[in-house]
């Protein structure tokens, strides 16, 4: 065993393999009323907030994670205005969902309050101000009961969800019955964008649960991922929908409306990576194929 020397956080992707990386600060540990907060500093990713041991996003690479749950879904929609967001307590979510000009109205709705307080205070980068857009109403609320307690549609649904740890805020989101709850609350032509979990193959089981599930809900679902350094592998996402096939839309047509529609100059998300990253391996193709999985309320998902 190599003793290293100085301050090391520790992330388990599975009980017998972990992702390492050394921290220079501790900005902050702070327990919720839920879960457990973090933000370090470290001399590869920045700061990092942790949540329940688990990294959410870091300084370096958040663009990534969060241009790839958003763009996709909404470039896709022929003019998204009336956005639900559930979770994404940072604001980087609600910062790229608002760089679209044709989006004119967002529900935000995180069950932890103090996360998004922390994240006003000590993630400038990450929300950059998107909480105090006028077009934006923040509730904290569980988002399966606010669903269940609202008749209002959305064009978009973005589930930025911590991962389903057992017994954790999140586990009953990732459940056949919400994914039913969150298609009747998606207007006619409307489509949901989640994290779907990792798509490796030491630990790909969750991916391919999340995959089926949606399928069983669904008539068009389209797994993804990408890269994240933070990490420490490819990360899974997935759109479905009724109406909308990603895989039928061309780079060109991405690029024009990207070039119409949002207000910033994307860092991840254009045609081309479009393309890329909803171009699975062949052997997660067919493993997807191959799922017989569906999380339910009764057998929900843990990791």
């Amino acid at each position: 065993m190599i003793n290293y020397p100085g301050d090391w956080f520790v992330d388990f992707t599975t009980p017998d393999l972990a992702y390492q990386f050394s921290i220079k600060g501790r900005v902050l540990s702070r327990k919720t009323k839920l879960q457990q907060a973090q933000i370090v500093d470290t001399p590869t990713f920045g700061k990092c907030l942790i949540l329940d041991g688990k990294v959410q996003s870091t300084e370096l690479d958040e663009f990534i994670y969060h241009e790839a749950l958003v763009h996709p879904s909404l470039i896709l929609h022929p003019q998204p205005e009336k956005i639900f967001i559930a979770g994404g307590g940072e604001g980087a979510v609600l910062r790229e969902v608002l760089s679209h000009k044709t989006v004119k109205e967002v529900i935000m709705v995180d069950i932890d309050e103090e996360i998004i307080n922390i994240s006003r205070e000590f993630l400038p980068g990450w929300h950059q101000g998107a909480f105090q857009d006028k077009r934006t109403s923040i509730h904290f609320s569980d988002a399966r009961g606010f669903l269940a307690e609202t008749e209002e549609k959305y064009d978009i649904i973005i589930l930025d969800l911590p991962d389903p740890l057992e017994e954790g805020p999140s586990q009953l989101l990732f459940t056949r019955e919400f994914y039913l709850l969150v298609k009747n609350h998606l207007k006619e032509g409307g489509l949901v964008s989640l994290q779907a979990e990792s798509p490796s193959l030491e630990s790909c089981a969750p991916f391919l649960a999340i995959i089926n599930t949606l399928r069983a809900v669904f008539s068009i679902v389209a797994p993804y991922c990408t890269g994240i350094p933070s990490f420490g592998s490819e990360f899974g996402f997935a759109i479905a929908s009724q109406k909308h096939d990603p895989l039928k839309i061309s780079p060109e047509k991405i690029d024009s409306i990207i070039s119409r529609r949002v207000s910033k100059k994307l860092k991840f998300y254009d045609g081309i990576t479009h393309q890329g990253i909803f171009s699975l391996p062949k052997h997660l193709r067919e493993k997807i194929e191959k799922e017989e999985k569906i999380i339910t309320g009764h057998k929900p998902l843990a990791i």
